[in-house]
Protein backbone atom coordinates (compact mmCIF):
# COMPACT_ATOMS: atom_id res chain seq x y z
CA UNK A 1 0.00 0.00 0.00
CA UNK A 2 4.74 2.40 0.45
CA UNK A 3 14.87 2.03 0.70
CA UNK A 4 18.37 4.43 -0.42
CA UNK A 5 21.72 3.44 0.71
CA UNK A 6 23.70 0.66 2.13
CA UNK A 7 24.11 -2.95 0.55
CA UNK A 8 25.73 -4.25 3.13
CA UNK A 9 26.04 -7.85 4.93
CA UNK A 10 26.41 -6.49 8.77
CA UNK A 11 29.21 -7.80 9.30
CA UNK A 12 32.84 -6.51 9.91
CA UNK A 13 36.30 -7.92 9.89
CA UNK A 14 38.41 -7.96 12.50
CA UNK A 15 40.54 -4.75 13.41
CA UNK A 16 37.72 -2.87 11.42
CA UNK A 17 38.10 0.75 12.90
CA UNK A 18 34.73 1.00 15.40
CA UNK A 19 33.74 4.41 13.67
CA UNK A 20 32.85 2.61 10.65
CA UNK A 21 29.16 2.80 9.75
CA UNK A 22 26.78 0.03 10.59
CA UNK A 23 25.43 -1.99 7.91
CA UNK A 24 21.93 -3.34 8.08
CA UNK A 25 21.21 -6.35 10.09
CA UNK A 26 20.80 -9.63 6.92
CA UNK A 27 17.36 -10.05 6.89
CA UNK A 28 17.11 -14.18 5.62
CA UNK A 29 17.67 -15.78 9.34
CA UNK A 30 14.62 -14.28 10.39
CA UNK A 31 11.71 -16.90 10.91
CA UNK A 32 9.17 -14.04 11.06
CA UNK A 33 10.46 -12.96 7.89
CA UNK A 34 10.25 -16.45 6.11
CA UNK A 35 6.15 -16.71 7.27
CA UNK A 36 4.94 -13.47 6.17
CA UNK A 37 6.58 -14.52 2.74
CA UNK A 38 5.05 -17.31 2.35
CA UNK A 39 2.29 -15.81 3.55
CA UNK A 40 2.08 -13.02 0.75
CA UNK A 41 2.88 -16.12 -2.12
CA UNK A 42 -0.18 -18.25 -0.70
CA UNK A 43 -2.59 -15.78 -1.01
CA UNK A 44 -2.07 -14.20 -4.56
CA UNK A 45 -2.10 -17.86 -5.81
CA UNK A 46 -6.07 -17.96 -6.00
CA UNK A 47 -6.26 -14.22 -8.05
CA UNK A 48 -3.46 -15.55 -10.24
CA UNK A 49 -5.15 -18.93 -10.92
CA UNK A 50 -8.70 -16.75 -11.32
CA UNK A 51 -6.89 -14.95 -13.94
CA UNK A 52 -4.77 -17.01 -15.53
CA UNK A 53 -8.35 -19.60 -16.18
CA UNK A 54 -10.01 -16.34 -18.17
CA UNK A 55 -6.87 -16.21 -19.85
CA UNK A 56 -7.48 -19.31 -21.19
CA UNK A 57 -11.09 -18.93 -21.94
CA UNK A 58 -12.78 -19.88 -18.47
CA UNK A 59 -16.04 -18.70 -17.55
CA UNK A 60 -15.47 -19.66 -13.78
CA UNK A 61 -17.30 -16.89 -11.38
CA UNK A 62 -18.64 -14.90 -14.51
CA UNK A 63 -22.05 -15.98 -14.82
CA UNK A 64 -24.44 -15.75 -17.82
CA UNK A 65 -25.16 -12.49 -19.41
CA UNK A 66 -21.90 -11.01 -17.27
CA UNK A 67 -21.20 -7.91 -19.81
CA UNK A 68 -17.39 -8.98 -19.45
CA UNK A 69 -17.89 -11.13 -21.73
CA UNK A 70 -18.93 -8.15 -24.01
CA UNK A 71 -15.43 -7.18 -23.56
CA UNK A 72 -13.25 -10.19 -24.12
CA UNK A 73 -10.07 -8.40 -26.10
CA UNK A 74 -10.51 -5.54 -23.47
CA UNK A 75 -10.57 -8.02 -20.59
CA UNK A 76 -7.53 -10.01 -22.26
CA UNK A 77 -5.42 -7.28 -21.77
CA UNK A 78 -6.52 -6.47 -18.31
CA UNK A 79 -6.39 -9.90 -17.14
CA UNK A 80 -2.71 -10.41 -18.37
CA UNK A 81 -1.93 -6.95 -16.67
CA UNK A 82 -3.46 -8.07 -13.40
CA UNK A 83 -1.21 -11.19 -13.43
CA UNK A 84 1.63 -9.33 -14.03
CA UNK A 85 0.90 -7.01 -11.23
CA UNK A 86 0.16 -9.69 -8.79
CA UNK A 87 3.29 -11.86 -9.55
CA UNK A 88 5.07 -8.96 -8.63
CA UNK A 89 3.87 -9.17 -4.94
CA UNK A 90 5.69 -12.19 -4.89
CA UNK A 91 9.03 -10.47 -6.40
CA UNK A 92 8.45 -7.87 -3.85
CA UNK A 93 8.11 -10.68 -0.64
CA UNK A 94 11.45 -12.29 -2.24
CA UNK A 95 13.27 -9.16 -2.24
CA UNK A 96 12.00 -7.85 1.03
CA UNK A 97 12.67 -11.27 3.04
CA UNK A 98 15.98 -12.52 1.33
CA UNK A 99 19.98 -10.74 1.85
CA UNK A 100 20.27 -9.89 -1.86
CA UNK A 101 17.15 -7.96 -1.55
CA UNK A 102 19.53 -4.85 0.45
CA UNK A 103 21.59 -4.55 -2.46
CA UNK A 104 18.44 -3.90 -5.17
CA UNK A 105 18.86 -0.18 -6.03
CA UNK A 106 16.24 2.24 -4.00
CA UNK A 107 14.15 3.08 -6.72
CA UNK A 108 13.30 -0.32 -8.33
CA UNK A 109 11.80 -1.10 -4.86
CA UNK A 110 10.42 1.75 -3.68
CA UNK A 111 8.09 2.91 -6.80
CA UNK A 112 7.03 -0.88 -7.09
CA UNK A 113 6.36 -0.75 -3.43
CA UNK A 114 4.22 2.94 -3.52
CA UNK A 115 2.39 0.93 -6.29
CA UNK A 116 1.18 -1.68 -4.47
CA UNK A 117 0.55 0.69 -1.36
CA UNK A 118 -1.56 2.53 -3.46
CA UNK A 119 -3.89 -0.29 -4.74
CA UNK A 120 -4.31 -2.44 -1.88
CA UNK A 121 -5.08 0.34 0.71
CA UNK A 122 -8.41 1.30 -0.19
CA UNK A 123 -9.21 -2.11 -0.94
CA UNK A 124 -8.07 -3.33 2.68
CA UNK A 125 -10.12 -0.19 4.35
CA UNK A 126 -13.08 -0.45 1.98
CA UNK A 127 -14.05 -3.99 2.02
CA UNK A 128 -14.14 -4.64 5.26
CA UNK A 129 -16.44 -1.24 6.09
CA UNK A 130 -18.60 -2.85 3.04
CA UNK A 131 -19.00 -5.72 4.74
CA UNK A 132 -20.12 -3.47 8.13
CA UNK A 133 -22.22 -1.62 5.65
CA UNK A 134 -24.02 -5.01 4.81
CA UNK A 135 -23.76 -6.25 8.05
CA UNK A 136 -26.00 -3.34 9.44
CA UNK A 137 -28.95 -3.65 6.30
CA UNK A 138 -26.71 -1.46 4.00
CA UNK A 139 -26.60 -2.54 0.15
CA UNK A 140 -23.61 -3.83 -2.02
CA UNK A 141 -23.19 -3.75 -5.43
CA UNK A 142 -25.36 -7.43 -5.84
CA UNK A 143 -27.99 -7.74 -9.13
CA UNK A 144 -30.17 -7.65 -6.73
CA UNK A 145 -29.45 -4.40 -5.39
CA UNK A 146 -28.70 -2.57 -8.92
CA UNK A 147 -31.44 -4.54 -10.94
CA UNK A 148 -28.90 -5.04 -13.36
CA UNK A 149 -27.20 -8.35 -14.77
CA UNK A 150 -24.05 -9.42 -11.88
CA UNK A 151 -20.51 -9.49 -14.36
CA UNK A 152 -19.03 -11.57 -11.46
CA UNK A 153 -20.17 -14.41 -9.22
CA UNK A 154 -20.65 -13.23 -4.96
CA UNK A 155 -17.86 -15.81 -4.28
CA UNK A 156 -14.84 -14.27 -6.21
CA UNK A 157 -15.50 -11.09 -4.40
CA UNK A 158 -14.77 -12.93 -1.29
CA UNK A 159 -12.28 -14.90 -2.26
CA UNK A 160 -10.18 -12.06 -4.06
CA UNK A 161 -10.49 -9.50 -1.62
CA UNK A 162 -9.67 -11.54 1.23
CA UNK A 163 -6.35 -12.51 -0.51
CA UNK A 164 -5.85 -8.50 -1.20
CA UNK A 165 -5.88 -7.66 2.56
CA UNK A 166 -3.66 -10.51 3.67
CA UNK A 167 -1.33 -9.55 0.68
CA UNK A 168 -0.93 -5.99 2.09
CA UNK A 169 -0.84 -6.72 5.89
CA UNK A 170 2.35 -9.08 4.87
CA UNK A 171 3.74 -7.20 2.60
CA UNK A 172 3.61 -4.42 4.64
CA UNK A 173 4.36 -5.87 7.35
CA UNK A 174 7.87 -6.78 5.88
CA UNK A 175 8.11 -3.54 4.12
CA UNK A 176 8.25 -1.67 7.30
CA UNK A 177 11.18 -4.29 8.57
CA UNK A 178 12.80 -4.14 5.49
CA UNK A 179 12.72 -0.02 5.82
CA UNK A 180 13.63 -0.18 9.67
CA UNK A 181 16.98 -2.16 8.78
CA UNK A 182 18.10 -0.03 5.66
CA UNK A 183 16.93 3.12 6.30
CA UNK A 184 15.43 3.78 9.72
CA UNK A 185 18.37 6.47 10.41
CA UNK A 186 16.23 8.38 7.56
CA UNK A 187 13.75 9.17 10.54
CA UNK A 188 14.82 8.97 13.60
CA UNK A 189 14.76 12.95 13.67
CA UNK A 190 13.06 15.67 11.45
CA UNK A 191 15.35 16.81 8.78
CA UNK A 192 17.43 19.85 8.62
CA UNK A 193 15.50 23.26 6.66
CA UNK A 194 17.70 22.37 3.48
CA UNK A 195 14.91 22.85 -0.10
CA UNK A 196 11.72 23.74 1.82
CA UNK A 197 10.96 26.22 -0.69
CA UNK A 198 9.96 23.49 -3.28
CA UNK A 199 8.70 21.35 -0.92
CA UNK A 200 6.25 23.94 0.06
CA UNK A 201 5.58 25.04 -3.49
CA UNK A 202 4.71 21.32 -4.11
CA UNK A 203 2.55 21.08 -0.63
CA UNK A 204 0.54 23.81 -1.40
CA UNK A 205 -0.33 23.43 -4.60
CA UNK A 206 -1.37 19.76 -3.86
CA UNK A 207 -3.46 20.98 -1.22
CA UNK A 208 -5.20 23.30 -3.69
CA UNK A 209 -5.63 20.82 -6.59
CA UNK A 210 -6.82 18.06 -3.94
CA UNK A 211 -9.69 20.52 -3.47
CA UNK A 212 -11.71 19.30 -6.59
CA UNK A 213 -11.46 15.98 -6.30
CA UNK A 214 -12.56 15.63 -2.43
CA UNK A 215 -14.81 18.06 -3.24
CA UNK A 216 -16.77 15.70 -5.58
CA UNK A 217 -15.78 12.42 -4.23
CA UNK A 218 -17.67 13.94 -0.79
CA UNK A 219 -20.74 15.09 -3.08
CA UNK A 220 -20.76 11.34 -4.13
CA UNK A 221 -20.18 10.16 -0.66
CA UNK A 222 -23.04 11.70 0.56
CA UNK A 223 -25.62 10.76 -2.08
CA UNK A 224 -25.43 13.58 -4.74
CA UNK A 225 -25.19 12.53 -8.33
CA UNK A 226 -23.39 15.76 -9.87
CA UNK A 227 -21.03 14.89 -12.49
CA UNK A 228 -21.67 11.17 -12.73
CA UNK A 229 -22.75 9.39 -15.74
CA UNK A 230 -26.45 8.39 -16.06
CA UNK A 231 -25.46 4.63 -15.55
CA UNK A 232 -23.25 4.93 -12.15
CA UNK A 233 -25.73 7.33 -10.91
CA UNK A 234 -28.41 4.99 -11.29
CA UNK A 235 -26.33 1.70 -9.59
CA UNK A 236 -24.95 3.49 -6.41
CA UNK A 237 -25.24 1.39 -3.67
CA UNK A 238 -23.80 1.40 0.07
CA UNK A 239 -20.17 -0.19 -1.29
CA UNK A 240 -20.34 3.05 -3.89
CA UNK A 241 -20.78 5.52 -0.91
CA UNK A 242 -18.23 3.74 1.49
CA UNK A 243 -15.36 4.28 -0.98
CA UNK A 244 -16.06 7.61 -2.08
CA UNK A 245 -15.66 8.38 1.31
CA UNK A 246 -12.64 6.90 1.22
CA UNK A 247 -10.91 8.66 -1.07
CA UNK A 248 -12.00 11.62 0.92
CA UNK A 249 -9.93 10.43 3.68
CA UNK A 250 -6.87 9.49 1.73
CA UNK A 251 -6.73 12.44 -0.35
CA UNK A 252 -6.79 14.07 3.22
CA UNK A 253 -4.46 11.88 4.69
CA UNK A 254 -2.00 12.85 1.24
CA UNK A 255 -2.49 16.40 1.53
CA UNK A 256 -1.78 16.28 5.40
CA UNK A 257 1.10 14.15 5.15
CA UNK A 258 3.03 16.70 2.83
CA UNK A 259 2.39 19.91 4.26
CA UNK A 260 3.68 18.02 7.93
CA UNK A 261 6.70 17.63 5.79
CA UNK A 262 7.54 20.50 4.09
CA UNK A 263 5.91 23.20 7.03
CA UNK A 264 8.34 21.10 10.14
CA UNK A 265 9.51 22.80 12.65
CA UNK A 266 12.74 21.83 14.90
CA UNK A 267 11.73 20.89 18.22
CA UNK A 268 8.57 19.23 17.49
CA UNK A 269 7.14 16.06 19.45
CA UNK A 270 6.04 14.93 16.48
CA UNK A 271 7.60 11.63 15.14
CA UNK A 272 8.68 12.10 11.11
CA UNK A 273 6.95 8.71 10.83
CA UNK A 274 3.59 9.80 10.99
CA UNK A 275 3.85 12.09 8.06
CA UNK A 276 5.91 9.90 6.37
CA UNK A 277 3.06 7.38 6.39
CA UNK A 278 0.47 9.81 5.58
CA UNK A 279 1.80 10.88 2.64
CA UNK A 280 3.39 7.42 1.56
CA UNK A 281 -0.40 5.51 2.01
CA UNK A 282 -2.42 8.58 1.19
CA UNK A 283 -0.30 9.20 -2.34
CA UNK A 284 -0.26 6.06 -3.54
CA UNK A 285 -3.96 5.10 -3.44
CA UNK A 286 -5.35 8.68 -5.02
CA UNK A 287 -2.57 8.59 -7.78
CA UNK A 288 -2.94 4.97 -8.27
CA UNK A 289 -6.42 4.14 -8.25
CA UNK A 290 -6.66 7.60 -10.25
CA UNK A 291 -4.56 6.30 -12.90
CA UNK A 292 -6.44 2.97 -12.31
CA UNK A 293 -9.91 3.87 -13.34
CA UNK A 294 -8.30 6.22 -16.12
CA UNK A 295 -7.39 3.51 -17.94
CA UNK A 296 -10.40 1.59 -16.98
CA UNK A 297 -12.06 4.52 -18.86
CA UNK A 298 -9.74 4.10 -21.89
CA UNK A 299 -10.30 0.71 -22.26
CA UNK A 300 -14.29 0.89 -22.21
CA UNK A 301 -14.82 -1.83 -19.50
CA UNK A 302 -17.93 0.20 -18.48
CA UNK A 303 -18.24 -2.60 -15.18
CA UNK A 304 -14.61 -1.14 -14.01
CA UNK A 305 -14.83 2.72 -14.83
CA UNK A 306 -18.73 3.39 -16.31
CA UNK A 307 -18.76 5.50 -19.33
CA UNK A 308 -16.82 8.49 -17.07
CA UNK A 309 -18.28 12.22 -17.50
CA UNK A 310 -15.81 14.96 -18.22
CA UNK A 311 -16.20 16.01 -14.37
CA UNK A 312 -15.23 12.36 -13.75
CA UNK A 313 -11.99 12.13 -15.92
CA UNK A 314 -11.13 15.39 -14.49
CA UNK A 315 -11.25 14.04 -10.84
CA UNK A 316 -9.16 11.04 -11.66
CA UNK A 317 -6.40 13.56 -13.08
CA UNK A 318 -6.86 15.54 -9.89
CA UNK A 319 -6.23 12.90 -7.94
CA UNK A 320 -3.16 11.66 -10.02
CA UNK A 321 -1.61 14.86 -9.70
CA UNK A 322 -1.99 15.22 -5.83
CA UNK A 323 -0.41 11.92 -5.36
CA UNK A 324 2.53 12.59 -7.77
CA UNK A 325 3.05 15.98 -6.16
CA UNK A 326 3.08 14.19 -2.32
CA UNK A 327 4.83 11.46 -2.90
CA UNK A 328 7.67 14.22 -4.54
CA UNK A 329 7.75 16.27 -1.31
CA UNK A 330 8.33 12.75 0.54
CA UNK A 331 11.04 11.51 -1.90
CA UNK A 332 12.65 15.32 -1.44
CA UNK A 333 12.64 14.97 2.32
CA UNK A 334 14.34 11.43 2.20
CA UNK A 335 16.69 12.18 -0.11
CA UNK A 336 17.88 15.20 1.74
CA UNK A 337 18.28 13.77 5.27
CA UNK A 338 20.07 10.85 3.18
CA UNK A 339 22.97 13.21 2.73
Amino acid sequence: MTQMLSSGSGSSRPGSSASAPASPAPLGPSRVRRVLCAVAVVACLPYIALKAAWLGGSRLGIPEGSSLLDHRAAMAVANGASVLLDSAVIVLALLLTRPWGLRVPAWLLVFPMWVATGLLAPIMTGYPLQLIVRAFGGTVNKAADTGREPFLDEWVFGVVYTGFIVQGLALGTLFVLYARDRWGRLWREWPAGRGRTAQRTAALVAGIVALFPAALHLLWACGSATGLDEARAEDRTGDFHVLEGMYVVFLAAAVTGAYLLAFRRSGRTLSVKVPLALAWTGSGAVACWGGWLSLASLAGVDDIAGRPTTLMNLTYAGQMIVGILVAGVGASVLAKRST
